[in-house]
């Protein structure tokens, strides 16, 4: 079991506790964030979030927790985004308009187009087929489900960003990685051992 923590940062979009839980279950501590300069004491920094992009990125950015983790990123502080989190990395989303993200991947955030037998938002189980091997996947199985939520896709200009995809009518981009930036599309805290594995591995990471 781990004993390493993380920041975990509140910014007002939903589902905290259910990751603080998780990552707690594994064995790590957190600390959650609401405070820009707090940040820069952790050297591992889960952003979270369920809800709508634009309203996401505009309280990153009016409370200054966008710089803080600008900040972060340029010093090498290895940063997770779970589901709306790995979007707000990418550099625009078309949810609802044109919406500029973090910029962290050359990335968009696009709707899923509705097609017989598969509702939108994609809900439920799905297989997670890996891309390339990286420090968060070690022990697990290419193909393993994990639990996704979701009306928009990610997808990244650069194939050397996608660490893992997805199928759901389109095949999309379901984990991103990019120096210390990784990103998860489903949800790792309700994916079972899958899921808690990803977090015990992302917590055991060397900075």
């Amino acid at each position: 079991m781990t004993s390493a923590t993380a920041a975990v940062v509140d910014y007002g979009m939903g589902n905290l506790r259910s990751v603080q839980n998780a990552i707690e279950h594994v064995g790590g501590r957190v600390v959650v964030v609401s405070e820009p300069e707090a940040l820069a004491a952790y050297d591992k920094i889960i952003l979270p979030g369920v809800g709508a992009f634009s309203e996401a990125i505009d309280c990153l950015r009016n409370t200054g927790l966008a710089d803080s983790l600008n900040e972060c990123r340029r010093s090498g502080t290895q940063i997770l985004g779970i589901c709306l989190g790995m979007q707000l990395m990418c550099a625009r989303s078309k949810e609802g308009g044109d919406w500029e993200g973090l910029g962290w991947f050359d990335a968009e955030v696009r709707p899923f187009v509705p097609a017989e037998g598969l509702p939108v938002p994609h809900m439920g189980w799905n297989g997670v087929d890996f891309g390339h091997q990286d420090p968060l996947l070690t022990g697990l199985v290419s193909g393993s489900d994990a639990y996704f939520v979701h009306g928009y896709h990610v997808h990244c200009s650069d194939p050397a960003d996608v660490l893992a995809t997805t199928e759901y009518g389109v095949r999309f981009h379901s984990m991103i990685q990019r120096d210390n930036l990784r990103g998860i599309q489903f949800h790792p805290e309700k994916s079972q051992e899958f899921g808690l594995a990803i977090l015990k591995n992302y917590l055991e990471m060397a900075c």
